[in-house]
């Protein structure tokens, strides 16, 4: 007989990791990778592989502007000491989801009470950046 572990995830905790960018609410990709608990290295190399399930209205990468901002905001290490050598990936909702399929984590279980604010709808990145 195997035991499965439960990992309950608050609310809390991952409505203080979803950003509004483009217009799009999304997660970082690293915060997702916590989430799953995998290394971000290996999340990115299965979207890789997996490039077919991930459209556009799934997942971007930020450009070059957009990672300064949120390096600036955040405080996040530069390339010189050890941070990340590569524009993060953001994914909406439908894209974390995604992951969950393409990852595999062991078991997540994300407990949300009904009706909170966070993390809601299909958010298309091609109309935020035409507006």
């Amino acid at each position: 007989m195997t035991t499965k572990i439960q990992a309950i995830v608050p609310p809390v905790r991952i409505e203080s990791r979803i950003f509004l960018i483009r217009g799009c609410k999304v997660m970082l990709d690293s915060d997702l990778a916590v989430l799953y608990q995998v290394s971000t290295k290996r999340l990115n190399e299965q979207v890789k592989r997996n490039r077919e399930r991930f459209p556009e209205d799934f997942m971007v990468q930020l450009t070059p502007e957009e990672t300064g901002t949120l390096r600036s905001q955040f405080a996040t290490s530069n390339r010189r000491r050890g941070g990340r050598r590569y524009r993060p990936y953001v994914f909406t909702e439908h894209g974390a989801v995604m992951l969950a399929s393409v990852v595999r984590p062991t078991v997540l279980y994300i407990s949300r009470p009904p009706k909170e604010p966070g993390f809601h709808g299909r958010d298309d990145f091609s109309k935020a950046e035409n507006t």
